[in-house]
């Protein structure tokens, strides 16, 4: 495994390659939160630190869902 995190690691020092991952994280977490907000009744709506920490757990979650995939 230690191998694999390290050609990684080198492969982020590509500025294109780690914008793809950089794009890929955000997208994860936009997508989750406006998921979150339509399920929770809170679009337009304040997100306090629960929520907030819900929505961080479920786009970690999502991406690495379509990371395995």
């Amino acid at each position: 495994m230690k191998e694999v995190i390290e050609k990684l690691n080198e492969g982020l020092k590509d500025p294109e390659y780690r914008q793809g991952w950089v794009a890929n994280i955000a997208m994860a977490q936009l997508d989750n939160e406006r998921w979150y907000r339509e399920k929770h009744n809170k679009v337009g709506k304040y997100l306090n630190y629960k929520d907030r920490h819900a929505i961080a757990n479920l786009g970690a979650e999502y991406f690495l869902e379509l990371l395995s995939k």
